[in-house]
């Protein structure tokens, strides 16, 4: 699409260094392109994003960004396990897919494939994609949104050729299977890509089949932005009004060596002009654009300004991050729903400098990267002192933390990695357990449950956000009534917060709303680290029975509510028969079939539970489920155990319980390694 001479070899979009080392894409790339499709001319946004797991965040932000998905699977592989990973997400966010099958002269060149073959190949691969979309898609999508060969929302082709072709295409220009199979053997790839450019056929395909800004806006508006849909910015953004209110949201945060940050903005109403004043909901303050820019790869092409519909940089956004809401300062409007990652943070590395020097150096270098990439997950061991980054994977720690720290060059000593396990509770405390406030005037009743099946499900599939609840949010409310919860109970829901539910069960207890937002504080600090071991704790309910509160205020301020009701909780928990959630991966190993024993002894080793195992033409697959814990290194044990032979992908990330004969020594091992001694904290007066 940059260049016809240099298609496949200039890397236009991967501009990092890893990136042109690793050979894989890291950090998403933007580019606005004009394109003339039956003499009109239409102007394209496109990200490239990239296609390893580990760097997944990159991809659900950009999923915001724009309105439609040229999904890209391999004709040789077929649909792999981060193909269903991407359409997920692209559905998460309304976005309408199309499919590109890429490297087809490899059908051709090493497999030798027949016309009747290689057809075969292609409708396998349409049917899995379409299965994925009925399975992920909302009702009202799951049929309108199929790709379909016949009508052109798939295409075939050689991106390092700079081929492609679809059955339109095939039938306006007169080539058939058989012409394609004979040019590719005969070295004649340069003439069909003369004849069917890949960008050409591609960018028509999207000009054809994915949505323009004005029709996608109608129905993705509705589930990104949660306000008043009767208000005039509301219908700004449905209509993509060029001269309506300000809304954008931003996207990703990146540094430019000679302008600062820059800022990626989906623009959805209204125009943003150089010079211009903005607030951002989030930050809730005003900043000024000082330049406003349209992408071609690496470079930004300045403008003065750019209409809604369209994705821009902006430098001078000097407070924001990823997913923040730009409106008008003098129309503050409500921000567009967070941006969540599918899968969690699972690992974490430690990080401390080698020299005191540097401390400051790399606080601001972790602040920043926080801005960056909010799928790293970066905190404080007040124990230890270390620095504890959470990312997606190792490569995902690698690529955007130990590397980048290096090359600012700080020195710094760095963890193996470490697990991140979770705290749950297997029934409902016996009773309610009161907490004492320091000045021992105050008193909180509490009593712990498990979050019921249905819920927890719905939590885990995003259907039920995290969010302080309010009586306006008859949705949420619906939605928790559908899934079996009394109404009168779902109305007692003040916060749901990392898949934990608070509740006020309290009758006619004076000055309760005056403290809510202490108890709320409190309930998140105990949900951020259980009694076991202080990891974080997933899928409790903590209700508030009862409480007695001292008359003045000043007696029950939050150094006296605070401790007394996480305490409370923390014991209650305790009394619910508290367990240990371990992370496990559900990953794809695909092997040659002579090689099959030695992939299923190495899953034996690493405490795997086959789930799946199939055979086509000499290659086993086998779905598998193995302990993050066990993963370390997982992927030269398996090339060893194989010959060289075995690669494998992930699928999901789930938490199940950890077998009760490793509980105890993991959480020793936990327990040593944050510096805790007693189980359950001993609150001292503040």
């Amino acid at each position: 699409m940059i260049s016809e001479e240099h298609a496949g070899q200039q890397l236009f979009m991967d501009t990092d260094d890893q990136e042109q080392e690793r050979g894989i894409t890291i950090f998403s790339a933007n580019v606005s392109m004009v394109h003339e499709w039956e003499g009109k001319e239409y102007l394209i946004n496109m990200i490239d994003t990239p296609g390893h797991v580990d760097f997944g965040g990159d991809v659900t932000r950009a999923m915001r960004a724009v309105d439609g998905v040229v999904a890209v699977a391999c004709a040789v592989e077929g649909c792999m396990p981060q193909t269903e990973t991407v359409i997920r997400q692209a559905l998460k966010e309304r976005v309408r897919p199309v499919l590109f099958i890429n490297k087809v002269d490899r059908l051709i060149k090493e497999l030798k494939l027949t016309p009747e073959q290689m057809s075969e190949r292609f409708m396998k691969i349409i049917r899995e994609v379409n299965k994925l979309i009925q399975k992920f898609a909302e009702d009202q999508y799951k049929e309108k949104w199929l790709v379909n060969v016949n009508n052109g929302s798939v295409a075939f082709g050689s991106a390092v050729r700079n081929w492609a072709i679809s059955i339109p295409v095939m039938q306006k220009i007169g080539v058939s299977f058989k012409d394609i199979i004979e040019m590719t053997e005969n070295d004649q790839e340069a003439e069909l890509a003369k004849k069917a450019p890949l960008h050409r056929v591609v960018l028509d395909m999207a000009i054809q089949h994915l949505p323009n800004p004005l029709r996608a806006q109608e129905y993705r508006i509705p589930k990104l932005w949660p306000g008043d849909k009767e208000l005039p910015v509301a219908k700004d953004m449905m209509t993509v009004n060029p001269d309506g209110k300000l809304a954008a949201i931003v996207t990703k945060i990146y540094p430019d060596p000679h302008a600062g940050y820059v800022a990626t903005v989906r623009i959805f109403s209204g125009k943003i002009v150089k010079g211009q004043e903005v607030y951002l909901v989030g930050q809730q303050k005003t900043e000024r654009v000082q330049q406003v820019s349209v992408y071609k790869g690496q470079q930004r092409i300045a403008m003065d300004e750019v209409d809604a519909g369209n994705i821009v940089g902006i430098v001078g956004l000097r407070d924001a991050g990823s997913g923040e809401t730009l409106s008008d300062p003098d129309n503050p409007i409500e921000g567009f729903e967070a941006i969540t990652h599918m899968f969690e943070p699972v690992v974490v590395k430690a990080i401390e400098p080698k020299s005191p020097k540097q401390l400051s150096k790399l606080i601001t270098f972790l602040k920043k990267l926080s801005r960056e990439d909010p799928t790293l997950k970066i905190t404080i061991n007040e124990d230890t002192g270390e620095y504890l980054v959470a990312g997606l994977g190792e490569l995902h720690i690698n690529a955007k933390v130990e590397i980048p720290l290096q090359k600012e060059g700080i020195e710094a000593t760095i963890s193996p990695p470490i697990v991140i396990y979770k705290e749950g509770i297997r029934e409902r405390s016996p009773q309610a357990i009161e907490g004492k406030s320091p000045n021992k005037h105050n008193r909180f009743y509490i009593v712990t449950e498990p979050v019921p099946d249905k819920v927890m499900t719905a939590m885990l599939h995003g259907e039920v956000p995290d969010q302080e609840v309010k009586k306006k949010d008859q949705e949420l409310i619906d939605k928790l009534v559908e899934l079996g919860m009394n109404r009168d109970e779902v109305k007692k829901i003040k916060e749901i917060y990392k898949r934990n539910m608070l509740l006020d069960n309290t009758t006619g207890v004076t000055a309760i709303l005056e403290i809510m937002d202490m108890l709320k504080q409190s309930f998140r600090e105990a949900c951020d680290g259980g009694p076991l071991a202080k990891e974080p704790v997933s899928g409790m309910m903590v209700r508030l029975v009862d409480a007695k509160l001292h008359e003045d205020s000043i007696h029950r301020g939050p150094a006296q509510v605070i401790p007394a009701v996480r305490r409370a909780t923390r014991e209650a928990m305790m009394s619910s028969k508290p367990f240990i959630y371990e992370p496990k991966q559900i990953i794809r190993i695909d092997v040659p079939s002579e090689h099959m024993g030695g992939a299923t002894k190495e899953i034996n080793n690493k405490r795997g539970q086959i789930l799946e195992m199939t055979e086509e033409e000499g290659t086993t697959q086998i779905k598998t489920k193995i302990p993050v814990a066990e993963m370390f290194g997982f992927n030269s044990d398996l090339k060893s155990a194989t010959g060289g032979t075995g690669f494998y992908w992930l699928i999901d990330v789930i938490y199940e319980p950890l077998p009760k004969e490793l509980e105890q020594k993991i959480i020793g091992q936990i327990k040593q390694r944050k510096g805790i001694t007693d189980s359950v904290e001993e609150e001292t007066e503040e």
